[in-house]
């Protein structure tokens, strides 16, 4: 995946898009992927980039990716600044937890709707470009909950496995294009989220990992970096999990 010039001839990184880059880790790989000299642009609700992206020269563009039409409206702003999207990072998500039993139809469809149709509809839309430049990077931020499984979450888990079936769709459909499609699967990442459970939840979560601590933010965008890279050209269809061990096997 060669670097791209500017109209001016000056030499620029690849056109990158984070969904729900704008908090999170979804903020960390956007972090990382600009300060490697790549052109990110993030989508989020709001369409604001938060200052240290923008210090980075992030772009932001509103996006609803429940929304078809909102999807294709994201990608062509995009285009028309930082040209095609060369790499697309699937983030956003959102999750709606309780017992299953509890769980209504609305609870499970919209947890779907955004995180495995809203990852779909992305990867739709991207791979327009990608097709026609015969080269891209798709890379899906799934978790290990989707192949480890958890109470309360049967909506979120079923997404986040269903990123696996696209990614590998995906290949198998797009590979002799010089597409690649990866699955990155966190486990209990350092965030706002986590540090505000009650201290007992909190060990309970760190006594089942065999690292014995949480992932930063940083540890998953690094990966999702070298995923996105030229140097994992060869990886496609893969689940890299980054979980500390807690997922082993699965």
């Amino acid at each position: 995946m060669s670097s791209q010039t500017t109209d001016q001839g000056a030499p620029s990184g690849r056109s990158v898009l984070v969904t729900g880059g704008n908090r999170g880790i979804g903020l960390a790989i956007a972090r990382a992927l600009a300060s490697a000299g790549d052109r990110v642009a993030i989508t989020s609700r709001s369409g604001e980039v938060p200052t240290e992206l923008a210090d980075l020269g992030v772009i932001a563009v509103r996006c609803d990716i429940t929304d078809t039409e909102a999807v294709d409206a994201a990608f062509t702003e995009v285009e028309a600044t930082n040209g095609p999207v060369e790499v697309l990072i699937a983030n956003a998500g959102i999750t709606k937890d309780t017992l299953l039993m509890r769980m209504s139809d609305d609870d499970f469809t919209q947890v779907l709707d955004t995180n495995l149709t809203g990852a779909f509809r992305c990867v739709r839309r991207a791979s327009k470009g990608m097709i026609r430049l015969r080269r891209g990077r798709i890379v899906l931020v799934s978790s290990v909950v989707g192949l480890y499984g958890s109470p309360g979450q049967v909506n979120y888990a079923s997404s986040k496995a269903g990123l696996v079936g696209l990614a590998r769709s995906v290949t198998r459909e797009l590979g002799g294009r010089g597409i690649t499609a990866n699955v990155v699967a966190p486990g209990f990442v350092q965030t706002d989220m986590t540090a505000a459970l009650p201290e007992a939840q909190q060990q309970a979560y760190l006594s089942a990992i065999p690292a014995g601590r949480f992932a930063t933010a940083d540890e998953i965008a690094g990966v999702v970096r070298f995923v996105a890279s030229d140097e994992a050209g060869y990886i496609s269809g893969a689940v890299v999990p980054v979980d500390g061990g807690l997922g082993m096997g699965h």
